[in-house]
């Protein structure tokens, strides 16, 4: 696998406008996530530069663009504010080191190769998830829309300060943000393609405070340093290790699902298939470089990555050409941002929270599954009321809950036991229809199917209690492609008990992985030899006619019809000799 990304020079013209594209949208958006998470507007251009720079350089995925997002945003927003209010001295540095945390997270399951398995989430909880960042990110805009700061205390704390900045509402500032919601909402699909609205509605609302509320007091951005950042020494706290770790595999966990579902919305553009363990190594360095200059953490844009795609980016150089762009700004153009009203980004962020929320998912929801909706209204309710993490945790625990139970019930179908040839729904030849007649309810038929994981365990445990009192038992393992560790144990269970009770089984067509289960866990020594058999009408018979149990004490029937003119079971093979 090959250290670097995919940058080649045969798209040059391609590559220079998706990447010069890409940084006219990243701009006013790294403006405004930097604002809203309380770091300040640097650190939004230094990790839309930083992660964008890397995740380009080391990711798996040629034309992805990296840079901070509105949900990796929310998430360091809380922990900017529980760092800093249980350390208010180093609590943001500490911030900054949990987002070097989260890089090394990242990295470590990229080199576990864990990339397939990170988007294997139920999507009632990842919509849930989603949504419920979205309207965090829109309560956070409340403050800021209205002209004043954001209060302290997250989204509790604002919704019960709704009416003090009600009263307190700056209009000048109201009708900025009024009018950047407006353009990003307005503004025709065509000029969309030739002029991202994000750009235009920065533009236009810094013209109209200058030229038109110059002599009302907007508050802006300021002077942002020009340079290059400093570098942030790691701070990690005792009495806060918990947490940090904590959050730090939050932040990386979500920058994985982000950035890997924007690398699939990538190939479907493009046509081609990123390496996903390569993407997540990529953008975790990307974060541990951020986290060390001061900037905000990042994941995959949606956005800036059709766009710049759109514009013809092929190859990574688009990634490193946007990269470019927006450190010539930090270097030698930011005192041009220092103009920029707070409420106008305050309206960009407001556009992004209402993009976050899975409308079409939530209108449908509760026609899909109504379960499923259930969960996603959890998760959304958790995520905006209680916490990230619990929102996750428990919508997770919940969903695996209801998925193991559909599993076990749709494998509890490729359970079937019989006792009485007319009371199940078996397919049964007519010779061992007449077999099961014979045994008079005294041998009892398991017949497995399929993949045996745990959800078929519980299942083959019920046939426990149905085996008591039965002189034989035939588990019929001819069907069984895949046997799982709790169905093994559970068949383990069911044959012991026969055993102690001294009665007979039998096991037909155990080969395969279903035998070398059987044979690791100490099974096939608890059977005899002469017990394991290829065909399930060989095993009948001997349970029958031949099995110490007695179930046929006086010997009356006459013996079974020549083998040549019984009919065979289609799950039997016809080619297998009969065991003598």
């Amino acid at each position: 696998m090959r250290i670097l990304n995919e940058i080649r020079f045969n798209n040059l013209r391609g590559d220079i406008f998706g990447g010069v594209t890409a940084a006219v949208i990243a701009l006013p958006m790294a403006l405004a996530f930097g604002v809203a998470s309380g770091a300040g507007p640097a650190a939004g251009l230094y990790g839309a530069i930083l992660v964008g720079l890397f995740a380009a350089l080391f990711g798996g995925s040629p034309t992805l663009i990296s840079e901070p997002t509105g949900p990796m945003t929310v998430i360091f927003t809380a922990v900017i504010a529980k760092l800093t209010a249980a350390d208010p001295a180093n609590g943001m540095a500490m911030a900054f080191t949990v987002v070097i945390m989260a890089g090394l997270f990242q990295i470590l399951f990229g080199a576990m190769r864990l990339g397939k398995y990170v988007t294997l989430m139920p999507y009632s909880v990842v919509s849930g998830f989603m949504s419920g960042i979205g309207i965090i990110l829109i309560i956070l805009q409340i403050g800021p829309l209205l002209g004043q700061a954001a209060p302290s205390g997250g989204v509790i704390a604002i919704v019960q300060s709704l009416p003090a900045l009600i009263a307190g509402v700056r209009p000048e500032e109201t009708v900025l943000a009024l009018v950047t919601i407006a353009i990003l909402f307005l503004l025709p699909a065509k000029l969309k393609r030739y002029l991202p609205p994000q750009l235009l509605a920065l533009i236009v609302g810094t013209i109209i405070s200058i030229m038109l509320l110059e002599a009302a007091e907007i508050r802006r951005i300021g002077e942002i340093p020009m340079g290059l950042p400093a570098l942030q020494t790691p701070i990690f706290s005792i009495e806060q290790w918990q947490i940090m770790v904590l959050d730090a595999a939050v932040l990386g966990m979500l920058g994985c699902i982000d950035a890997l579902l924007t690398s699939v919305v990538a190939d479907s553009l493009t046509r081609k298939r990123h390496n996903s363990d390569k993407e997540l190594i990529g953008q975790g360095i990307g974060n541990v470089m951020s986290g060390l200059f001061g900037g905000l953490p990042g994941a995959g844009a949606t956005m800036g990555t059709v766009v710049s795609i759109q514009s013809g980016a092929r190859t990574a150089l688009s990634g490193l050409v946007r990269a470019g762009i927006l450190l010539v700004i930090v270097l030698w153009a930011a005192d041009l941002t220092a103009s920029i009203p707070l409420a106008v980004l305050a309206g960009i962020a407001f556009k992004v929270g209402i993009d976050i929320i899975d409308w079409g998912f939530l209108k449908r929801a509760h026609s899909l599954s109504g379960k499923g909706a259930l969960i996603t209204y959890g998760v959304i309710a958790l995520t905006v009321f209680v916490d990230l993490i619990a929102a996750v945790g428990i919508g997770l625990f919940v969903a695996n809950v209801m998925t193991i139970t559909r599993l076990s019930e749709l494998q509890a179908v490729d359970v079937k036991s019989a006792t009485d040839p007319d009371k199940t729904d078996l397919e049964l030849t007519p010779y061992e229809h007449d077999l099961m007649e014979t045994a008079n309810g005294q041998v009892m038929l398991l017949h497995l199917r399929g993949h045996m994981i745990f959800g078929a365990s519980r299942a083959i445990s019920r046939t426990n209690s149905e085996v008591e009192g039965r002189k034989a038992l035939v588990i019929d393992l001819k069907q069984v492609t895949h046997l799982g560790v709790s169905a093994a144990l559970a068949l383990e269970a069911t044959i012991l008990d026969m055993v102690r009770a001294e009665r007979c089984v039998f096991l037909v067509g155990a080969v395969g992985q279903p035998r070398d289960r059987l044979e690791k866990l100490g099974v096939l020594k608890l059977i005899p030899a002469d017990n394991l058999v290829d065909r399930r009408i060989v095993a009948l018979e001997r349970a029958i006619y031949r099995c110490e149990s007695n179930i046929l004490p006086d010997g009356s029937l006459e013996p079974p019809a020549p083998e040549a003119d019984r009919q065979v079971s289609p799950s039997d093979d016809s080619t297998t000799q009969r065991d003598a």
